[in-house]
């Protein structure tokens, strides 16, 4: 059984070079992810399969788990650990059918309570709520208040919770603040030219 809390690590084909995607990850897991999830947007099925293989060795070595973002179909394939499901993906009960009562269903609630108490009550292990801040991965997203990750974990009290969005190591403390059990990041791990640096120093929150 994983503990869902601290450092959740998202990947970007755009921001890892393709021959040095395993390595990458890698790094940033060195540097203290405790959660990968691979999301890969308009990529051919069979090269997902492959990646998502070629993580999975890498999360299993480290005693993480590894998440595939949208959908349970590939999840099942790769043999990952769970799934995770935005508003216009599969149904929780779906992918739970699909994955079994063990797999790890994260829900995005982007600044909707009631769309994570539905989750919670439907039987999600975790919720990801943003963006707290402008992030280059969803340029159009209207940020969430930090209100809102205060109200969700006030109301939302069985699974655990993540902001994502735009959250680097100078806004993460005020983020944790909220009472919010991790923090999801892209750009603030790959973008930097030191993944495993950038990772720890965001990981450090949670020592």
């Amino acid at each position: 059984m994983y503990i869902l809390k601290g450092l959740y690590v998202i990947t970007d084909q755009k921001l890892i070079p393709r021959d040095r995607f395993i390595e990458t990850v890698e790094k940033a897991i060195r540097g203290g992810a405790k959660i990968i999830q691979l999301r890969e947007k308009d990529t051919p099925e069979e090269e997902i399969i492959r990646l998502g293989k070629e993580l999975l060795k890498i999360t299993r070595r480290y005693g993480i788990p590894l998440i595939i973002n949208d959908s349970p179909k590939l999840a099942m394939e790769i043999g990952a650990d769970g799934v995770h499901l935005g508003k216009d993906d599969t149904e929780i009960s779906e992918a739970r059918k699909i994955l079994g009562g063990e797999a790890i269903i994260g829900v995005s609630c982007y600044g909707d309570i009631e769309r994570g108490l539905q989750a919670e009550k439907e039987g999600a292990d975790y919720l990801a709520f943003g963006t707290p801040f402008f992030t280059p991965t969803k340029p159009d997203r209207k940020t969430t208040p930090f209100e809102i990750l205060k109200e969700a974990k006030r109301r939302i009290k069985t699974i655990p919770i993540f902001a994502i969005g735009g959250i680097t190591k100078g806004n993460a403390k005020s983020v944790l603040e909220t009472g919010v059990d991790g923090i999801a990041v892209i750009t603030a791990v790959f973008s930097s030219p030191n993944p495993e640096e950038a990772a720890r120093n965001l990981a450090d929150f949670f020592c």
